[in-house]
């Protein structure tokens, strides 16, 4: 494996995670493919790249033509810029009145949707002879956060006419992206918005990764992107034909750390979910829920150990896990990866009944990372 970079030298785990930066390129090539060429791109890095490690990641992103970042948090965006990330970033989720001044002054993007806010931005102004930079946030179904689609003009207007604030870009969010007819609800009060106002030099988004492939919106620039930068394809309409070429960057590995046997009738792990019905082959590995790994999926999940496909058995603990190797030619050392191209987190959030999005996320707690091309 070559051009391998760690975040963490001193690693004391038979357990990591590996990010391929290389196939996050790969993934930026084949959206770009969908989206016409004048439209710019807001790549989303909030909750730590969605577990992938946003500082590690934004450079390649940024790179691979990717025109400016999302986060969900000032502290996000103070972390990027903390890591030399330059780009313009968008705070997408509601910012504190009292922290305005902090976002001014790390140089970021708010979202503002009240009264509130203009009022916080006036005084962020006054203190620091620096405008915040803002994106007006609508609420056209998401119920969510964001100013209501029937005071959205006037609020949009009077921001416009306040000179402590510049205003670069107007936005919205896809509530339920995978239906067609309530997401064009949304489109026509997003474009109803847009059409009293003027837009000239904003910044206009509705579309999410879903929305970016599924939906062509008249009075709109940009799109942003998340899961699709990691690999992972959102939930999209049941009649679309979407074909897209993604590459996971994420997978999950850990080393054996003891092999024995169980016998016939034995119990293993907590509560004797499973029981060997013959003589079968152990191995432990320390990974367990408090890695991320979800103690749903116990006895429901296979892996990969030299080539062979192996049961994960018995209920995953906090810090491990057994797998049934019977068969396979395995010593103390030896690799199983839990996730990667062929093993996939679709499969996981699928037997647990959530969605790929927050299981890569919780893969971050205390699982080293290993950024690999």
């Amino acid at each position: 494996m070559k051009n391998i970079r760690q975040t963490n030298l001193n690693i004391h785990r038979d357990s990591w995670v590996e990010i391929n930066i290389g196939n996050l390129e790969h993934n930026i090539k084949e959206i770009k493919k969908h989206v016409p060429n004048e439209t710019k791109l807001l790549g989303v890095v909030k909750a730590d790249a969605y577990g992938h490690g946003s500082i590690m990641l934004a450079p390649t992103i940024l790179a691979s033509g990717i025109d400016m970042l999302g986060v969900a948090s000032i502290d996000e965006g103070v972390d990027l810029r903390n890591a030399n990330i330059n780009c313009e970033i968008l705070v997408l989720g509601a910012v504190p009145v009292w922290a305005v001044e902090s976002a001014v002054k790390a140089d970021l993007n708010i979202s503002i949707f009240s009264r509130g806010h203009i009022d916080a931005c006036k005084k962020a102004y006054e203190r620091t002879g620096l405008k915040p930079k803002v994106h007006i946030k609508l609420d056209t179904g998401m119920n969510r956060i964001g100013v209501s689609f029937e005071d959205a003009v006037d609020f949009i207007k009077e921001v416009q006419n306040c000179d402590f604030i510049e205003l670069n870009g107007i936005f919205t969010h896809l509530a339920f992206a995978e239906n067609k007819e309530e997401s064009q609800k949304q489109i026509d009060k997003w474009e109803k918005v847009i059409s009293q106002i003027d837009t000239t030099g904003l910044l206009l988004h509705l579309q999410n990764t879903a929305g970016t492939f599924c939906y062509n919106v008249k009075n709109t620039n940009m799109r942003r992107i998340g899961i699709s930068l990691y690999g992972l394809a959102p939930d999209f309409p049941e009649d679309s034909d979407i074909n897209l070429n993604l590459k996971p960057l994420i997978s999950l590995k850990g080393r054996v750390v003891n092999i024995h046997e169980a016998n016939q009738g034995e119990g293993i792990s907590y509560s004797y979910t499973y029981k060997a019905d013959e003589k079968r082959k152990i191995a432990t590995i320390p990974v367990g829920y408090a890695d991320g790994v979800s103690r749903g999926l116990s006895n429901k999940i296979y892996a990969t150990l030299n080539g062979q496909k192996v049961k994960q058995v018995g209920n995953i603990t906090m810090d491990q896990m057994m797998f049934d190797i019977t068969g396979v030619d395995c010593e103390i050392g030896d690799v199983i990866t839990l996730l990667d191209e062929e093993n996939s987190i679709d499969t996981w959030a699928k037997i647990i009944g959530t969605i790929n999005y927050e299981l890569t996320c919780r893969l971050k707690v205390r699982l080293p990372r290993v950024y690999t091309r």
